[in-house]
């Protein structure tokens, strides 16, 4: 097995990251959205990230001008169909990514492995859309943001993915300075199940729109507990309507389990529009 070119499907702000962090191990790198536009965007912000590493001397003049080179924007139907991983990192909608699954399952090689950033659907129940042999090479690749600083890596694997895939993934992100886990195909896999209620218990602490208590809970606990970051910036961080999201869909893959059961200020914040640093405003405001 190796990995020598990657196709990154999702422009976001997870995949812009993924696709950075895969060129910087010297791969060729496909990046695809299905707003073409907005993925030219996305590559100009790589571009940009690259030239502030060298500026701080973290990368040098050949490294930029070599990456630069090697990742570039395609169309879905354009991209390499012999490339060695597919890595999915669209939205988080089922219908979604079952349908663009069932797009690549005819587009690319047989040898290709399909990997999704789902930080809380099914492996299993994503792998439906694919043929039973393509099964086999089918796993969850969950990426943390920002993916080219944040370590783990959490190696995914459904009922028929083959076990030489995982732990050949699993050495080869640990060769690369990452830190890979493999885990089972259970709700949120480790580290967003985990999460819900550090999330779940500050929502449930302050109970109502407090600014001032938001700023205690988090200060504690980083104080306290050690955390880099409290509940709320951290939510804010990662879009209280992507938060809101995976909570509810872990609530309901344990089948409305009371402890992963959202918070209704979760839900207010988002009809409000108010979804944390991206649009300048959530559990804090933010200058734009």
């Amino acid at each position: 097995m190796k990995i020598n070119t990657v196709v990154v499907i999702g422009a976001g702000t997870m995949g812009q990251g993924i696709a950075q962090w895969f060129t910087q191990q010297n791969l060729i790198v496909e990046m695809v959205d299905q707003n073409y536009e907005f993925a030219l965007i996305s590559l100009d912000r790589i571009y940009q990230s690259f030239d502030k590493l060298a500026k701080a001397n973290k990368l040098s003049s050949d490294d930029v001008s070599h990456f630069k080179k090697n990742i570039s924007v395609k169309k879905v139907d354009d991209i390499n169909t012999n490339a060695d991983l597919v890595v999915e990192a669209i939205i988080e909608n089922l219908t979604a990514k079952n349908t663009l699954f069932a797009h690549l399952d005819q587009l690319m090689s047989k040898q290709t492995i399909f990997a999704s950033n789902t930080s809380s659907f099914s492996i299993n129940q994503l792998s439906q859309a694919v043929n039973d042999q393509r099964k086999r090479n089918f796993l969850g690749l969950h990426f943390f943001n920002p993916a080219t600083i944040m370590k783990l890596v959490e190696v995914v694997s459904g009922l028929e993915t083959n076990p030489e895939i995982l732990n050949f993934l699993f050495e080869w992100f640990n060769s690369k300075n990452k830190t890979a886990c493999i885990c089972s195909d259970s709700p949120g896999f480790i580290v967003n199940r985990v999460a819900r209620n550090f999330y779940g218990e500050a929502l449930r602490a302050v109970d109502v729109y407090d600014v001032e208590k938001f700023r205690e809970v988090d200060t504690v606990m980083k104080k306290v507990g050690g955390f880099k970051m409290g509940p709320f910036e951290l939510m804010d961080l990662i879009g209280i309507d992507i938060n809101y999201s995976v909570t509810e869909s872990v609530y309901r893959a344990f089948f409305d389990e009371p402890r992963f059961k959202p918070h209704r200020l979760q839900r207010d914040m988002v009809i409000a529009g108010r979804l944390g640093k991206k649009t300048g405003k959530g559990f804090f405001s933010y200058e734009t």
